[in-house]
């Protein structure tokens, strides 16, 4: 099982993206994820990890929710 964690920035109001991804990835893999971690940042942070590992990074990529989705499923 993994654990995801969905660091949002606060100061941007990234908590409803934060939120909805956290449901959509809930409601896809269910009973495989151990958890998933909403943490809160600034600096327009926005950055999805599982166990650990940097696999998102809205810096990096466009939000996706579909992309990031299969990138969760290829790091579980």
């Amino acid at each position: 099982m993994s654990a995801v964690e969905i660091e949002y920035c606060v100061p941007c109001g990234f908590l409803n993206r934060a939120s909805d991804l956290s449901e959509h990835l809930l409601s896809t893999f269910g009973a495989d994820l151990e958890s998933v971690a909403l943490v809160t940042g600034d600096h327009g942070v926005f950055e999805v990890r599982v166990d650990g590992e940097a696999i998102f990074r809205k810096a990096d990529d466009d939000y996706d929710v579909d992309e990031i989705t299969r990138r969760v499923r290829e790091a579980m």
